[in-house]
């Protein structure tokens, strides 16, 4: 993946017969050009609810595709059950490039092991366009009730007050499991509280419910610029570019907690290839801008781009890594 040109390798990953039968199928309507797309508006599926690191990111590329391609386009969120509701729906849409999804890691690598029932596979129902961003998530804490300026302050801090909790987008989400790896490292009692967003998670933090966070620096860049929550460390292996003074997880003491959240631009299986070409290609130019990459920094990202081979081989590295994470959290759900 790269953020200024695409790998030459991509026949390598289409001696893959379920990828490359995915991309054969055409499923576009009869008066739709494939090599003109888009005609009329496109719509982007944000699985998440409105105010989260997902729906400003995939609201800043909307914005830069619609003077891309000079066409409409609109974000519509639909939220619920870990990001499946959205996902489902952009799969389950007509395969004619108009309905696409902004799809985390969790909709490639995590749901499908702690989901009983899925209503998509991942590996066959959806096809990524490309890679469109990566962020690390942050530790942070109120400033208003925890005390700590360090990772090991707090530590020291939370096992003698005995009892604190962690908020997270929802169960099985990188901030829930980066939370239950914490806690399991450190053996600090810590209860888990799932809500349905960072829009959700903040207020809990800021009013002094919930002791801390491990979620998206995305959602909470403002919150950090505005000194009511402390940074303790970021989840990237290296530190963050315009967050030099704050350490990596590793640098705080704990070994290989290396964990980054990632997105890509989905489409349903059976979209014209062509399509999914040019979508391809306009987000290739877009990371490649200097503006756009300012942008996402200030709240907390990397605009990237890959080829849709290039997508498919990253999942399937981080899906063998997040199944045996989901494993020892022991984390379930209907």
């Amino acid at each position: 993946m790269s953020s200024q040109g695409k790998a030459p390798n991509r026949r390598v990953f289409l001696q893959s017969a379920a990828a490359a039968g995915a991309f054969i199928a055409t499923g576009a309507r009869a008066e739709d050009n494939p090599d003109k797309w888009p005609e009329r508006l496109v719509r982007i599926i944000v699985p998440y609810p409105p105010g989260g690191s997902t729906d400003v990111l995939a609201r800043i590329l909307a914005d830069r595709l619609k003077d891309t391609f000079n066409q409409s386009i609109i974000v519509e969120n639909r939220p619920g059950a870990g990001g499946n509701i959205g996902i489902a729906a952009v799969t389950s849409s007509t395969p004619d490039g108009y309905t696409i999804g902004a799809a985390t890691v969790g909709h490639f690598a995590i749901n499908q092991f702690l989901y009983t029932s899925m209503p998509y596979d991942p590996e066959k129902d959806m096809i990524p366009a490309s890679l469109i961003w990566e962020l690390p998530n942050v530790f942070v804490v109120p400033t208003d009730y925890v005390p700590a300026k360090t990772l090991d302050e707090f530590i020291s801090w939370a096992k003698e007050k005995g009892h604190t909790s962690f908020g997270s987008p929802g169960v099985g989400t990188s901030p829930h499991l980066s939370g239950v790896m914490f806690v399991n490292r450190t053996g600090i009692d810590a209860v888990h509280v799932p809500f349905r967003g960072a829009a959700q998670t903040i207020p809990a933090m800021l009013s002094g419910d919930v002791t801390f966070a491990i979620d998206n620096l995305a959602s909470y860049v403002p919150q950090i610029q505005s000194g009511k929550m402390r940074e303790l460390a970021v989840t990237s292996a290296h530190r963050w570019p315009n967050m030099q003074d704050v350490p990596t997880m590793v640098e705080a003491g704990m070994k290989d907690f290396v964990v980054t959240s990632w997105a890509a631009f989905v489409v349903p299986a059976g979209t014209p290839r062509a399509m999914i070409d040019r979508l391809s290609g306009a987000m290739e130019l877009i990371a490649a801008d200097p503006d756009i990459q300012r942008r996402f920094l200030v709240a907390g990202a990397r605009c990237i781009s890959s080829t849709p081979e290039q997508a498919l081989a990253f999942a399937a590295k981080e899906r063998a890594m997040w199944k045996e994470v989901v494993a020892m959290s022991g984390a379930k759900a209907n």
